[in-house]
């Protein structure tokens, strides 16, 4: 046998595996195949690749978020939290409601919760139902995009800008808002899922309201519907492909370096982080997606304290113990 001959054997043989192809989008490197012992900045690499967001599956190969609950991250991420006498408390009167998704192996995400369908006052957060029901509303040609528009929709996002979101919310109305967040696509609030994401309420003294119908909310939001946003998100799910991406772009980069940011810029400041926040009085939300080498997950926290802002600064740190924990077993 020539070596030019077996040359082209083994080149065949390369080309044809799962994973050595470049147009294979849904193959990934398994934890049981590539070990990566060393942390880096307190997050354990176990994969060499990372897509670009929003990542790009096939339908049939997208799963719903409820498919991956796992019971070793809940367990992880409730010894973590509960270990501290002041979560736990807060944990127990409801008063704090945390989500988490890891999408360290994209292909199988793992997801837990503690509290993550008690729905809360969320303050600004829900302003991404707004931003969904825009971009929406931009899809179907219902709304112009203007330069105006997208200026405050990045404004309303990035700097959580009142003025802003008010101007959009008048575009698009209440019922617009409420039946993009019902629609079957969605299902963002639901009453037999303990309610979820809701805007019934112009971010201003004045005008009228539509209250969710659970608990007569004007801003609301639930840890579990929130996780599944940026989940649908981050596999361009939202309307389309592009409108997913649109989105991700405003959420990039926030302009409030608060609560979560806070930390995650001192642990990894070169990572990419989506995210929208919020604090009114005692309630205080946050949530992210936070993306490079050794960070890909999404983080997601509701808390009724006076001392929100530190509690959220805080709880970076222990979710990234139980993600290491959880991703060791």
């Amino acid at each position: 046998m020539s070596y030019k001959y077996l040359a082209l054997m083994v080149m065949g043989i390369l080309v044809s595996s799962p994973g050595c192809n470049p147009k294979d989008k849904t193959h990934s490197v398994r934890k049981s195949e590539v070990r990566n012992d060393s942390l880096t900045l307190g997050i354990e690499n176990t994969y060499d690749q990372i897509p670009e967001l929003p990542i790009e599956i096939s339908d049939e190969s997208f799963r719903p978020l409820r498919d991956f609950r796992s019971s070793d991250l809940q367990k992880a991420l409730e010894a973590v939290i509960k270990s501290d006498p002041n979560l736990s408390k807060l944990i127990s009167n409801r008063k704090l409601c945390i989500g988490l998704v890891d999408l360290s192996d994209w292909e199988t995400p793992s997801f837990a919760s503690i509290n993550g369908r008690e729905m809360m006052y969320a303050a600004s957060l829900p302003k991404i139902a707004v931003l969904l029901a825009a971009e929406d509303a931009i899809h179907k040609r219902e709304l112009e995009e203007t330069e105006s528009l997208k200026r405050d929709m990045h404004a309303m996002i990035r700097y959580s800008d009142n003025q802003a979101t008010t101007r959009v919310i008048d575009l698009l109305g209440y019922e617009k808002i409420e039946s993009v967040m019902r629609d079957a696509k969605n299902e963002f609030y639901q009453e037999e899922e303990g309610g979820g994401l809701w805007v019934g309420k112009r971010y201003s003294k004045s005008g009228k309201t539509n209250r969710e119908p659970l608990k007569n909310l004007s801003h609301a939001a639930n840890a579990y519907q929130v996780c599944r946003f940026y989940y649908r998100l981050a596999f361009g799910r939202l309307i389309s492909y592009d409108r997913s991406r649109d989105m991700l772009d405003i959420l990039k980069d926030p302009g409030i370096k608060h609560k979560f940011v806070h930390t995650l810029l001192k642990l990894a400041p070169d990572a990419a982080i989506y995210r929208k926040s919020g604090s009114w009085q005692s309630w205080h939300a946050d949530s992210v997606l936070v993306w490079d080498e050794d960070r890909r997950y999404i983080l997601v926290a509701l808390i009724q304290d006076s001392e929100g802002e530190r509690i959220a600064q805080g709880l970076v740190g222990p979710v990234e113990r139980a993600l290491n924990s959880f991703k060791s077993r």
